[in-house]
């Protein structure tokens, strides 16, 4: 297994970068925008228009592939917009990385080529508010194709020994909630880059982003939602894996396992036998991991505020 990686977007993959020359002349937000594209959209050139219209400062567009469309042409026609080409397999998370290492704008709008981006989808007003409350991660509210509404709100639980994310079906603006889901959410790019981003060694989309959402939280930041800015699937949202299989093991070694004594995070010497009956490895691989991960927390003991039991008992007093 790779080792955990200890500062942000250390993990580097192969890939072109095309475009980006110019400044969007219409800017006026301190938010650029990173649109991770699974397909070659029929929409794609309004979406960029529309965007570029709202006056974001920056785009970064995260392309599946250079052969689904002429990609050189539409960055010659759209030279304020970056395309990032990966050229190896890569998670939602690694790219997301990659991309915020490309921008300098105090927040960074993550969209997906999946959701239907109007004219006007982000006022100024509405923007700047965003901005001033320098809150880590704001999660629009979302809208199935059908126009249902999709749940953005999760909670932290424990069940039978094992962390989970629950949902809840009423939601308010500024309620906190656990994760961004489906990775779409407004972060502010520096404190994504203090809390390392999303670890590369985390193989399922789902825990990759469950890891750096808990440690945000454990770390003292906060993510809401908010029910003032809202955005639409155009297309059926994809179902997240949420078993708990081999990359949920280090996600659980890093934000489940530690615990808050004074003012630092810890992993006991004595929850070993916890993690080796949980993860069905063998004892030399569970040690090696067990280690691992003990030293990465000790590396970052003083950045823990709390631990998931606190975070558990105290969740409904967060306001």
């Amino acid at each position: 297994m790779n080792t955990i990686p200890s500062t942000f977007n250390e993990y580097q993959i192969n890939r072109t970068v095309l475009g980006g020359t110019q400044a969007n002349p219409n800017a006026q937000l301190d938010i650029s925008v990173i649109m991770l594209n699974s397909s070659g959209s029929h929409l794609r050139i309004q979406v960029l228009e529309n965007l570029l219209n709202c006056g974001v400062k920056s785009i970064v567009s995260v392309e599946p592939n250079s052969e689904s469309y002429n990609i050189e042409d539409i960055s010659r026609r759209y030279p304020s917009v970056k395309f990032l080409i990966p050229l190896e397999k890569a998670t939602d998370g690694v790219l997301i990385n990659m991309a915020m290492a490309e921008l300098d704008s105090k927040y960074v709008l993550v969209l997906r080529d999946s959701l239907h981006v109007p004219a006007g989808f982000l006022s100024k007003n509405l923007a700047e508010k965003f901005i001033s409350s320098d809150v880590y991660c704001i999660v629009p509210r979302l809208l199935a194709a059908s126009g249902t509404a999709v749940i953005t709100n999760f909670s932290p639980s424990a069940h039978r020994g094992s962390f989970k994310m629950m949902p809840n079906q009423i939601t308010q603006d500024g309620l906190p909630t656990l994760y961004p889901f489906n990775y779409v959410g407004l972060y502010n790019r520096q404190k994504f880059i203090y809390l390392g981003g999303f670890d590369y060694t985390i193989s399922s989309s789902y825990w990759q982003n469950a890891d750096l959402a808990l440690r945000s939280w454990l770390w003292g930041e906060r993510t809401e939602v908010t029910t003032t800015f809202q955005i639409s699937y155009a297309e059926e949202i994809p179902a997240e894996n949420v078993k708990p299989d081999i990359p949920y093991l280090r996600f659980y070694l890093k934000n489940v396992l530690p615990r808050f004594k004074a003012d630092h995070g810890q992993i006991p010497h004595f929850s070993f036998l916890r993690f080796f009956f949980k993860s069905s490895c063998g004892i030399f691989e569970a040690i090696s991991q067990f280690k691992e991960a003990k030293n990465w927390v000790n590396k970052n003991k003083f950045r823990f505020k709390c631990d998931v039991q606190h975070l558990i008992e105290n969740w409904t007093d967060l306001k």
